[in-house]
């Protein structure tokens, strides 16, 4: 299976605090992965090198052959031009703890906007799609409503279909339920299992150990920004090998 995302020595800190030491990983195209870890292990900054969000400090991001972020001139490595980053980052739907809608805009319009303003598609296909992504995740009938009307999980399943609207290579999820009240997580996390068995490659970082469980192929668990322990999901959920990992799971569970 050919690899949809290679992570190779990423390196990132803040304010002199090193907060990834040498990530390598390989995720494959197709699979689901989830990233676990507690809280300041680096996961989310993770995400967010991958489509960068967050600049580098050493290493190299390859989502498919791309290079991300950077180009190769002379073995040295040179940050992109804003622009061409993000033509770069339409290969890369990303999914927040927070929703980011346009509150003066519908949801149809909110899910139209990038393709037809970035990709310059045609209006009516553009949204004959997007009808058919909030079908997929069961809003079609609140297509005209304003985001203030729905609640936080219709608003970040209206947040996926808008991601998934770019038509992305790769669909990262960013604890994309921690800012739900809990009888509202179930709702985005069967979305989310739906769009895991049609084939896009997902990164989601999440403490839903059920999910993970249900529908991840790999594991990645990691802790004070490294990666503690990885491999295929059930083994590390039934059988982990890592004294950390089984801590960590035995607090979550």
């Amino acid at each position: 299976m050919s690899e949809a995302i290679r992570l190779r020595g990423i390196h990132k800190q803040f304010s002199g605090n090193p907060v990834l030491k040498g990530i390598d990983l390989d995720i494959a195209a197709g699979s689901v992965t989830v990233i676990l870890g507690p809280s300041g292990s680096g996961k989310s900054t993770l995400l967010r090198c991958i489509n960068h969000l967050e600049k580098l400090d050493g290493g190299t991001v390859h989502v498919g052959d791309t290079l991300i972020g950077y180009q190769r001139k002379d073995q040295t490595l040179h940050e992109l031009p804003e622009k061409r980053v993000a033509e770069q980052r339409q290969r890369i739907g990303m999914v927040f703890q927070q929703f980011n809608l346009f509150p003066h805009r519908t949801v149809l319009q909110n899910i139209v906007d990038a393709p037809l303003r970035i990709r310059g598609q045609k209006r009516a296909e553009v949204q004959a799609r997007a009808m058919a992504l909030l079908e997929q995740v069961g809003l079609a009938h609140r297509a005209q409503a304003w985001p203030r009307e729905l609640s936080g999980g219709q608003q970040q399943r209206v947040a996926i279909a808008r991601a998934l609207a770019m038509q992305p290579e790769v669909m990262l999820f960013d604890e994309p339920t921690s800012a739900l009240d809990p009888e509202l997580v179930g709702e985005v996390l069967q979305v989310m299992k739906q769009l895991a068995h049609s084939g896009i490659t997902m990164v989601v970082v999440t403490h839903e150990i059920g999910f993970a469980r249900e529908v991840a192929d790999n594991i990645v668990f990691m802790d004070q920004g490294q990666v503690v322990e990885a491999g295929d999901a059930r083994r590390l959920l039934d059988n982990p090998q890592h004294p950390r990992l089984r801590e960590f799971l035995a607090s979550v569970l």
